[in-house]
């Protein structure tokens, strides 16, 4: 697996607290900036730091495109 895997991912404050889902092209380097509040907006705001669930796809397009359940 390359360091660039497109994904898409859940994040959450903790059990039954906010969750926050997203999409990116490196999970790793995405958790690492929520984790550390390196980026402002929702995450930060609400302390969104415990990754807890993940999918890898084969391209960006896969991700965003992928059907809703």
């Amino acid at each position: 697996m390359s360091a660039k895997q497109p994904a898409v991912y859940m994040m959450a404050t903790g059990k039954r607290g906010t969750l926050y889902i997203g999409v990116t092209g490196s999970l790793k380097h995405r958790a690492y900036q929520h984790r550390e509040s390196l980026v402002e907006g929702f995450t930060r705001t609400y302390s969104i730091k415990q990754l807890v669930w993940f999918e890898f796809h084969e391209d960006i397009l896969a991700v965003i495109g992928r059907p809703r359940d």
